[in-house]
């Protein structure tokens, strides 16, 4: 059992007999009361999201979920397969099962798809992932780290702001989480 005061994104829990994944819970203390947290929850079967407060003392139990590692391989246009790295097997998902996080995914990398009673519920990318510059406009002479900013396409079709002295071919590191460049990686 846990509070919600232990809720951060991408917990699942048990709730009036449906297993619900947190996208996000916001903790809020009142006056003289007791503190509330206000959360976003994607019910796993069906996908509907919705928003639901909690009183920071209620006890909710916590869905026990199994993580695999499996190997992105490609995509089909409307689904996405994966390789279990353990038995070899082949999985075919849908983008409405993984979500925004499917614009990370880079042929042949290792991931993390979450399971419940056996059935994929999520995709879980790395917390940062090393992409290449696919286009971003040329810097100006001079221009420094902190000179200023420009967008640059990644690997994926992601559009990331970079610091000026990026380049096309250049391999960056981002944060999955907020979509923000990180450093420049030397290959």
């Amino acid at each position: 059992m846990i509070t919600p005061n232990d809720f951060k994104p991408g917990l699942t829990i048990e709730l009036d007999g449906r297993v619900l994944q947190v996208v996000s819970a916001d903790h809020h203390k009142q006056g003289r009361g007791d503190a509330i947290v206000r959360t976003r929850l994607r019910d796993v079967e069906s996908g509907d999201t919705f928003q639901k407060t909690f009183r920071s003392n209620e006890t909710i139990e916590r869905a026990h979920v199994e993580r695999r590692d499996y190997q992105y391989l490609y995509s089909t246009g409307s689904a996405y397969v994966f390789m279990d790295t353990e038995d070899y097997e082949q999985r075919e998902l849908t983008r409405e099962l993984l979500g925004d996080d499917v614009k990370w995914l880079k042929e042949g990398e290792s991931v993390r798809l979450a399971l419940y009673e056996g059935k994929i519920i999520g995709l879980e990318v790395p917390k940062t992932v090393d992409r290449r510059v696919t286009q971003t406009d040329p810097g100006l002479r001079g221009d420094t780290a902190q000179g200023g900013s420009k967008p640059a396409t990644i690997e994926g079709g992601v559009v990331v702001t970079v610091p000026l002295f990026v380049q096309t071919g250049d391999v960056i590191r981002v944060d999955t989480g907020t979509g923000e460049y990180v450093t420049r990686v030397d290959t």
